[in-house]
């Protein structure tokens, strides 16, 4: 199995990215911290929540679907109960590239989502933040990323995008 860098890197190596349930309240929001970041290292970041046109001054696209162009990789910054309707989206898409953000509490991630992406063929990070990693890390997401792996919120090894598939 990839160490968590590995996969991280892999992950973040897509430039075309859509962080879903950023919300029009950015303020303390993760999803939203994503998004900015993402943003401000180069990435081309797409905005996704369905109860708005407009986040941070950015067009919000309803759905994954709705992106021009598509997108490489989905940061899902939902609820959990979201996150597997989300992951058959990438699925249905061709995504695949997907992380759950979660860094307090249960976040994004969804073992049923996880399976589903997996048996689908997609790479799944579950767990942890991708600001925790280079190269869009900062020295408190780095502090987080040493804490959150010792709590077994960022996992250490991320299973192959091809568990479950036929060979």
């Amino acid at each position: 199995m990839p160490r968590i860098r590995e996969s991280a890197s892999e992950f973040l190596a897509n430039k075309r990215v859509a962080v879903t349930g950023v919300s029009r309240d950015p303020k303390g929001h993760g999803g939203n911290v994503v998004y900015q970041r993402l943003r401000q290292r180069g990435y081309e970041v797409f905005a996704v929540n369905p109860n708005t046109k407009e986040v941070e001054g950015d067009v919000c696209y309803p759905d994954l679907k709705s992106i021009p162009g598509g997108v490489d990789a989905v940061v899902i910054g939902t609820r959990p109960e979201v996150a597997e309707q989300t992951m058959q989206e990438c699925a249905d898409l061709g995504i695949r590239y997907v992380w759950m953000h979660r860094a307090f509490g249960a976040g994004s991630v969804s073992d049923a989502a996880t399976t589903l992406g997996r048996t689908h063929g997609i790479a799944v990070i579950d767990g942890g933040c991708p600001l925790m990693f280079e190269p869009t890390a900062d020295g408190a997401h780095k502090v987080m990323r040493f804490v959150f792996t010792m709590t077994g919120k960022v996992p250490r090894t991320c299973a192959s995008a091809t568990v479950g598939l036929p060979n």
